[in-house]
């Protein structure tokens, strides 16, 4: 993981973890207060819980600076538990001293057991927190989520040496899925080796590989939206700082066409989670209609299921509701005599295939709600170019139609509330979705939102 990735994750934890100091603090005298129990000597009876608010004003800050002190934050995301356990013992210990020493000083009248109480409590709930996080990390979901895909580019004893480090240092955020040689193969190998293993990112080893070829290495993932991690360990590390990152200890040119880590984008995933769950929540009665009347109009299956090309192009099963009848995909070649959208995208005003209740779903962009289900598994964001199926991108006559796929497909996207289905014209399709690739800010997801709703309400260039 690149420096500037780890630094905004640090941070979450350390937001995280402050937060959950405070609510073992709340948890402590909570279980003191209902327990009722007087320790070394002291009264049953406690002062409520409101008159050491103020406290937190040490324990918020001070909570996440003791644990960085001890290192905690610079670990791999996958350590080991005893090195876990032994660190957070010793952070919890230095913030019950913290407590007392302040208690001791401003003459502070808390309970003793509150402070005794605090010390495990605060334990136990960060590590919970730990044991959740590894448990999603080692999951299919967080693997999907946390792994980037690498391809490795280099002389073989470069790249033998690259994935041994890779290997001491316990990257287990990184998967090499492929490694060539730009000396030896022609750039096509590359693109295709991109292509077949939907990569996130090309990293190139450029001690011993020649510049010409370094720069076509560039200039193609550049076109297609994907990262190249240029190790740049032959220059002073004090030149061009603001230009550098680093991979694992390493110094590293990252060339981007698409947007980079950020607080915004990791609000725009917070924002995608919490609203798809939001969304199905109130649409559940909306949606099981739908699905009953789907089911007694129509044979066949309420929903609609299609490989599509999502991230870097890695395939993923998006979800609709049925709308066609269902040998649709089988008719589809008598109908692309008729297809009215140039380039690879098939489309066909008045399709004799969609059914009647199809008609009115996709009038009113209702057969896509089922997306929301993929925005949950983080296949898909709320905001983003539509994703297209993977027979569509495979037909892709220009690499640089590819850097739409360099971020999540999304519900809507800028297409959509400017064209809508009035569009015929796969080029500027593609020229609005670079655009907002290229312009890229949580407000403008916000803004295609807000001006989706309307759009979708009149039906707007629905057919």
């Amino acid at each position: 993981m690149l420096r500037r990735q780890r630094q905004i994750h640090a941070q979450i934890q350390k937001l995280m973890d402050a937060g959950l100091f405070a609510l073992s603090f709340w948890l402590a005298h909570l279980i003191r207060s209902r327990s009722q129990i007087a320790v070394f000597g002291g009264t049953a009876e406690i002062q409520p819980f409101e008159e050491f608010l103020w406290l937190y004003l040490l324990i918020i800050p001070f909570s996440f600076l003791v644990l960085e002190y001890q290192g905690f934050y610079n670990r791999p995301l996958i350590t080991s538990r005893r090195w876990l356990i032994w660190d957070l013992l010793k952070g919890c210990t230095l913030m019950v001293m913290a407590v007392i020493v302040v208690m001791f000083l401003l003459r502070v009248q808390l309970a003793r057991s509150v402070v005794i109480l605090f010390g495990p409590v605060s334990f136990i709930v960060v590590l919970c927190k730990e044991e959740l996080l590894r448990s999603w990390l080692r999951s299919k979901v967080g693997q999907a989520q946390m792994k980037r895909h690498v391809i490795v580019a280099g002389t073989h004893a470069d790249v033998d040496r690259l994935k041994a480090e890779l290997k001491v240092d316990g990257a287990d955020d990184v998967e090499v899925v492929a490694v060539v040689n730009l000396n030896e193969v022609p750039i096509e190998d590359l693109v295709n080796l991109v292509h077949e293993h939907s990569a996130n990112a090309v990293l190139v080893n450029a001690k011993h590989t020649l510049f010409g070829r370094i720069e076509k290495a560039i200039q193609v993932c550049e076109l297609e939206g994907v990262e190249v991690w240029l190790l740049a360990d032959f220059f002073q590390t004090q030149i061009s700082r603001t230009t550098l990152d680093e991979f694992h200890g390493r110094p590293m040119l990252v060339f981007r066409s698409t947007p980079e880590m950020s607080w915004q984008a990791v609000a725009k995933q917070v924002i995608d989670v919490l609203g798809a769950f939001v969304f199905l929540l109130i649409l559940a009665p909306l949606l099981l209609i739908i699905a009953l009347i789907i089911k007694l109009t129509s044979p066949g299956p309420v929903l609609f299921r299609q490989q599509r090309s999502g991230l870097n192009g890695k395939p993923f099963t998006m979800l609709k509701f049925r709308s066609m009848v269902t040998d649709a995909e089988q008719r589809k070649r008598e109908l692309e005599a008729f297809n009215e959208m140039s380039g690879p995208v098939f489309k066909v005003t008045n399709d004799p295939r969609i059914t009647r209740m199809g008609r009115w779903l996709r009038r009113w962009s209702l057969d896509e709600f089922p997306q929301l289900v993929n925005v949950l598994r983080g296949e898909m964001s709320l905001v983003g170019p539509r994703p297209l199926p993977v027979d569509e991108v495979r037909r892709f006559d220009d690499l640089a139609h590819r850097r739409r796929l360099s971020v999540r497909p999304g519900l809507t996207c800028l297409w959509q509330i400017r064209g809508r289905n009035n569009l015929t014209d796969f080029k500027e399709w593609v020229r609005l979705d670079l655009e907002y690739i290229d312009n890229w800010s949580l407000w403008l997801d916000l803004e295609i939102l807000c001006k989706t709703i309307p759009v979708v309400l009149m039906g707007a260039g629905a057919k």
